[in-house]
């Protein structure tokens, strides 16, 4: 690596902050599916549903077309009233709030821990009232949450814990993949997810009851063999159960899914690698706060997102971003803290300053580009720009 005083020779071509892996066999799947007939939700969705529940140790999984529909599905699923309350955190996107609202439910929001910023249990447990239903962890940029406090101050009130997994698969905590451990997780198969199919996600469960009531509210809340009644040998006859939604994932969706979970742990493995390469290219730099290890369990590594620490540094945020934009490097920021959006400031009555630690961990972060698809020279790349830009403004 250069003097991080010489200016890095400026690449020809620009980093995508990503680029999904699709792959040969991605396409030929879909091809098939296309010739099969069978678009829409049928035996690919249902052959999908069983392989990714066995690949995260869940016994039942519903697919659905987003991991924003399934934790709407989920939370539905518990007839939350308006007087409910679901406990998260602000530091997400706003599809995990927005799904509470649409749910009938009243959000509640607390603060994160500092290294992981995840959800921190004790705030939740100070936070849990007679009104309690759910709480809904977020495992950001691929941490798993501290789930056994969690689920220890959920399991004594009756509380249902339902898991936002839309950056943590494959995440293990203590032993268990995340999709096995809560009442239900949702998962996001989002083009930028380290398992894509374009649009779409899953939720896992262990309650057969839940998986019923979640299957049907999927679809329109039809009853439970609808979804094959033009296959050969269905029945035309259903019945409406429940007011449900439009949330069924395709067979073309599926089909991606089906053929890149085998890949998914060589994925896992080359992230790692580049997370890995990340460290040694930025390390010894206290400009920089780097992204924390899980203490009892494994990253899935979504995201690589560094804090600067401005205190340290003659420019912000903003610039640190253009200045590597001007070097070709795509990057971005996670998350804009929920409190910090107009409408959920009026609809909750929150302001920033109600979470110091998620608003000046936000303020901080730079999401680097993280993707199986980058090549180790591209994180030598942007690790040395990322130092070029340290060095030539650090106080």
């Amino acid at each position: 690596m250069k003097s991080p005083q010489t200016l890095p020779k400026r690449r020809e071509t620009f980093l995508p902050f990503h680029v999904p892996s699709v792959e040969e066999a991605d396409i030929q799947g879909v091809v098939e599916t296309l010739r099969s007939g069978w678009l829409t939700t049928g035996p690919r969705t249902r052959e999908f549903e069983e392989s990714f529940a066995s690949y995260v140790g869940s016994p039942r999984a519903v697919a659905v077309n987003s991991c924003t529909a399934g934790l709407h599905v989920a939370l539905a699923a518990l007839d939350l009233k308006s007087q409910d309350e679901v406990i998260t955190t602000p530091y997400t996107f706003v599809a995990t709030v927005e799904a509470i609202l649409l749910a009938g439910a009243r959000p509640i929001l607390v603060d994160v821990e500092h290294d992981s910023l995840n959800m921190d249990p004790a705030r939740v447990e100070a936070a849990i009232t007679a009104h309690t239903r759910a709480i809904v962890p977020v495992h950001f940029a691929g941490h798993p949450c501290e789930m056994d406090p969690i689920l220890e101050s959920a399991r004594r009130r009756g509380i249902r814990v339902i898991e936002d997994a839309a950056h943590a698969l494959p995440a293990v905590y203590r032993g268990k993949r995340i999709g096995s451990i809560g009442d239900c997780t949702a998962f996001s198969f989002y083009a930028t997810k380290n398992l894509t199919t374009g649009e779409g996600g899953m939720l896992t469960t262990s309650d057969p009851e839940l998986e019923t009531r979640m299957r049907r509210l999927s679809l329109h809340g039809m009853s439970r063999d609808a979804w094959n009644r033009y296959a050969e040998g269905g029945s035309w006859y259903y019945e409406v159960l429940d007011l449900g939604f439009k949330y069924n994932m395709t067979d073309l969706q599926a089909s991606l899914g089906l053929t890149q979970l085998p890949r998914l742990d060589g994925y896992a493995r080359r992230r790692e690698e580049l997370v890995e390469r990340y460290r040694r290219g930025l390390e010894g730099m206290s400009e920089l706060e780097l992204p924390s290890i899980p203490r009892d369990g494994k990253h899935a590594w979504h995201l690589f997102v560094i804090r600067l620490r401005p205190e340290r540094l003659r420019i912000d945020r903003e610039g640190f971003i253009r200045k590597l934009t001007e070097m070709q490097i795509g990057a971005s920021v996670h998350f804009i803290p929920v409190p910090l959006h107009p409408y959920y400031r009026r609809r909750l009555g929150l302001t920033p300053d109600d979470f110091p630690i998620a608003l000046e961990n936000y303020r901080r972060a730079i999401s680097l580009p993280l993707y199986p698809r980058m090549e180790l020279e591209d994180v030598d790349y942007v690790s040395e720009v990322v130092r070029w830009i340290v060095e030539t403004h650090r106080r």
